[in-house]
């Protein structure tokens, strides 16, 4: 029979239909699980990539902030007068000032000078000037420990208060020792 009328009524399904169509209904289950998994796999995949670039850019701010505020590993030091006027390495000498008369005190060398009085010197970290000339830039505030101090002449120097001292690597009482009285 070809057509069937409205009358005729349909057939039970045979066993093989009914198991066939309980195959497709749990493939369908299964499809519709399979792809409940994959969008939370993506959704899930795209929070850790967006939590990847915001942690990279914080990365990217902490280091940029860490270059720039990262002291320099060398630094000058120059040695001036009471009036900030670049003087000789030798006047912030402590080895030199104490051998000439002079005394040292609380970061300030002071040599005697005629009439009875004294000049006071003390290292400028960071400035530039010639002798005769008034530092430029830098601060009278000895910088941290982790760097390094040298004059223009070479002379290493290192943090005063406690006895502190660093050798330049010449003995006697003209190679001697660079000290200053940092604070």
């Amino acid at each position: 029979m070809r057509f069937q009328d409205s009358n005729t009524q349909p057939r039970e399904p045979s066993l093989a239909e009914q198991r066939a169509r309980q195959q497709a209904l749990a493939q369908e289950e299964r499809d519709e699980e399979l792809a409940r998994q994959a969008d939370a796999k993506a959704a899930t995949r795209r929070k850790i990539l967006i939590g990847s670039g915001v942690t990279v850019g914080l990365v990217g701010l902490v280091a940029t902030f860490y270059a720039v505020a990262k002291p320099a590993g060398d630094v000058t030091a120059v040695c001036t007068d009471s009036n900030g006027i670049v003087q000789g390495d030798d006047n912030c000498d402590e080895t030199y000032v104490t051998s000439h008369g002079g005394y040292s005190s609380g970061g300030f060398l002071f040599l005697p000078i005629g009439g009875g009085g004294y000049n006071s010197y003390r290292y400028n970290y960071g400035g530039t000037g010639t002798i005769g000339q008034r530092v430029s830039g830098g601060s009278y505030d000895a910088p941290s420990s982790r760097t390094s101090v040298n004059t223009k002449s070479g002379k290493s120097v290192q943090r005063g208060g406690f006895g502190i001292s660093g050798k330049s690597g010449g003995t006697g009482s003209t190679g001697g020792t660079g000290k200053s009285g940092g604070s």
